[in-house]
């Protein structure tokens, strides 16, 4: 039985080709998420990495900010909801999931059955996003995936004050002029968005086993400031940014199944 998972979110798309809610077939990621050409994009990439069309898959799931907007699919489910069914087929026993996207960080409860039990979510401000990172990156006029590289040459994290992205902005800049180090800086960048999504985990109240999913989740250097902070190892797979995606095709699978 073949299932499709869509995640559309607000910085790109990842879709999920299952066969029988265990195997990953075939997956696909494209920068550009809601409103953009990012989701056919995607899909075009997907079917022609598994070698098959879209008339084998059996059922289709959307989820993300796109997926009220997206026509293509037999239904649609929330991110929460994809998310932490994602995080628990990859990590069983999962307890707690942070997901840090683009626009928002979103923190998980799962009770021992895997069910949803609590959610904190954080979209009012782009500080403890990817968004932020994005914007420090630019500044320092660093891809974002060297961030991790960067910061683990760090001495002496700078410490970044701020808690609104346009200040956090300005302060890097100072900090820039004023002579501070670039790997100090990015680890104190990186530090900053620990300690943001730290305070909501908190929240929500965090319970071993922790994973992060979305595409911060590959930053090692927020992962390990993050674990800090917490006290708690954090788990990490390469697929975590298709945690939702996953969620999708594997909340298909179990409706063909009921």
């Amino acid at each position: 039985m073949i299932t499709l998972g869509i995640d559309i979110g607000s910085t790109t798309s990842k879709c999920v080709l299952m066969k029988d809610g265990q195997e990953i077939i075939a997956s696909s990621l494209r920068v550009g998420g809601l409103g953009t050409e990012g989701p056919a994009e995607a899909l075009a990439e997907l079917w022609e990495k598994a070698g098959i069309t879209a008339d084998k898959v059996d059922r289709t799931i959307v989820t993300g900010y796109g997926r009220n907007k997206y026509e293509g699919a037999d239904g649609e489910v929330s991110e929460l909801t994809c998310h932490a069914l994602g995080g628990r087929l990859i990590f069983p026993g999962l307890r707690t999931l942070i997901d840090i996207g683009g626009q928002d960080a979103k923190i998980i409860s799962l009770s021992e059955s895997g069910r949803m039990s609590n959610f904190v979510m954080n979209d009012k401000c782009a500080a403890g996003t990817g968004r932020f990172l994005d914007v420090m990156a630019n500044i320092l006029r660093m891809d974002v995936d060297e961030l991790d590289e960067c910061a683990s040459k760090s001495v002496k994290p700078a410490s970044i004050s701020s808690t609104c992205t346009v200040f956090a902005e300005s302060e890097v800049i100072s900090q820039l002029a004023n002579g501070v180090e670039r790997p100090d800086l990015v680890a104190g960048i990186c530090e900053s968005v620990a300690s943001r999504v730290s305070a909501l985990a908190r929240r929500a109240g965090v319970v071993p086993k922790v994973c992060m999913s979305g595409g911060v989740a590959k930053n090692g250097a927020v992962r390990r400031a993050l674990a800090k902070s917490l006290g708690t190892d954090i788990d990490f797979d390469p697929m975590a940014q298709y945690f939702g995606a996953i969620g999708a095709a594997l909340y298909a699978y179990r409706q063909l199944t009921k």
